[in-house]
């Protein structure tokens, strides 16, 4: 397996976040939806700290990145990580990075006492979907998600 390492980002990676996540989007076939900016991300990511990034390196260069924050569970009485996105460059694919990134992922989680680790998944993404399983990832089948944003946002909110 070639050497990756990782690394949480800094205020200067806002450029290289915004291009993983415009990458991932346009992989999802939702590039369109894509407000973020450079600014936005300075403010939410670093300002703000309400989400965090690691990126997987190899040779000094970003290969792969993981945006997540925490969320909470009621149930379990602590803090999980919820990964928001996931995404590893098409030439880096096969070499494990996905794979080693969820194992990152998974051992802040249970640094920082967190009870879970988890994310959602589009249900056309197969190869996803597999790979997620092989790791022992269960799907929640009985929960469905709701969202409500933007214009019906406002109006719910007044």
């Amino acid at each position: 397996m070639d050497e990756v390492h990782f690394r949480f980002a800094q205020e200067n990676d806002v450029s290289t976040i915004l291009y993983f996540i415009k990458e991932l989007a346009a992989y999802e076939k939702m590039s369109d939806e894509v407000v973020a900016t450079e600014e936005l991300l300075r403010e939410w990511i670093f300002e703000k700290k309400k989400a965090e990034v690691i990126f997987a390196v190899e040779e000094g260069r970003e290969v792969g990145f993981a945006l997540f924050f925490h969320n909470f569970s009621t149930f379990l009485g602590r803090a999980g990580l919820y990964l928001e996105d996931l995404y590893v460059m098409p030439e880096c694919r096969g070499k494990g990075y996905g794979k080693r990134l969820l194992k990152e992922l998974a051992r802040i989680a249970v640094e920082r006492g967190c009870g879970r680790l988890e994310w959602w998944c589009l249900d056309w993404n197969l190869p996803s979907i597999d790979f997620y399983l092989s790791l022992g990832a269960e799907p929640m089948k009985d929960w469905t998600v709701y969202r409500i944003a933007g214009d019906t946002l406002r109006t719910l909110a007044e």
